[in-house]
């Protein structure tokens, strides 16, 4: 089980991790409600209803009885200062998985700032580029080199669903997803296409579309695929402390 204590970002090595989290307060899910609810029982005593950053089902990380993490805005504005960010699920064995999907954009836009990943050459990193045939949808990240360059397109899905070491996107029927792998797939070959799923825990080493939660977003991966669209399924180790790039996952295709 976790550390019964509160984790601070002093606890870890800042040239090791793309985020550090904020003091981190520790407790147990009571229950999640209504998608942006979550009663937890801090380990204080004290029963707190958090904000859950989360809109999806989050299948297979949403157990009543878990240890979770959660850290506190001062903010006077703020209706509830408690943000759930971390949950402890345990599969093979005791892992923590990302709640908040705000942060995945934000350690992506870090590591490209990086050039940690495998994407080409480019010298500028733009976020929510507007693109597609009607231009309403946003890209997450839209990056520009010279001239000799294609732009490079990247989009970003957070993946916390698992079966053993196998990471899984999507965990739900997504109309969303299929959009976005359509219009990426409608801009190949003239520009470069990437599909970037965030593992958001570290007990992963394989990555599958998850064509029993969506068949018709798989058909389209592989679709995509097949036309030149790049995955990169990241891999990163999330602790109470940060979260840290692991490399990319084995993509598995076999349907």
């Amino acid at each position: 089980m976790c550390s019964q204590k509160k984790w601070s970002q002093h606890d870890a090595s800042r040239s090791d991790w793309f985020y550090l989290y904020p003091t981190l307060y520790p407790g147990v899910l009571v229950k999640r409600y209504k998608r942006f609810f979550a009663d937890i029982e801090l380990d204080s005593g004290e029963t707190i209803t958090a904000h859950c950053p989360n809109t999806g089902p989050m299948t297979g990380v949403c157990k009543v009885g878990s240890r979770v993490q959660v850290s506190r805005s001062d903010r006077p504005t703020r209706k509830l200062p408690y943000t759930w960010e971390l949950i402890q699920v345990e599969d093979t064995e005791p892992t923590w998985a990302g709640v908040n999907t705000a942060l995945p954009n934000r350690v992506i836009k870090s590591a490209l700032a990086a050039k940690l990943l495998p994407l080409g050459d480019y010298s500028q990193i733009l976020p929510e580029v507007r693109y597609g045939a009607d231009q309403k949808s946003r890209v997450d990240f839209l990056l520009m080199g010279d001239e000799s360059t294609s732009p490079i397109y990247v989009e970003v899905k957070n993946t916390t669903w698992a079966q053993e070491k196998l990471a899984l996107f999507p965990d739900t029927v997504t109309t969303r997803g299929q959009k976005h792998l359509i219009e990426l797939t409608a801009l190949l070959p003239q520009a470069k296409t990437v599909m970037l799923y965030f593992i958001n825990r570290g007990d992963c080493t394989h990555f599958a579309p998850g064509d029993s939660a969506d068949p018709t977003y798989g058909k389209l991966l592989r679709e995509a695929i097949a036309l030149g669209l790049q995955v990169l399924p990241c891999r990163f180790d999330i602790s109470p402390a940060g979260i840290r790039y692991l490399g990319l996952a084995e993509l598995v295709l076999a349907d």
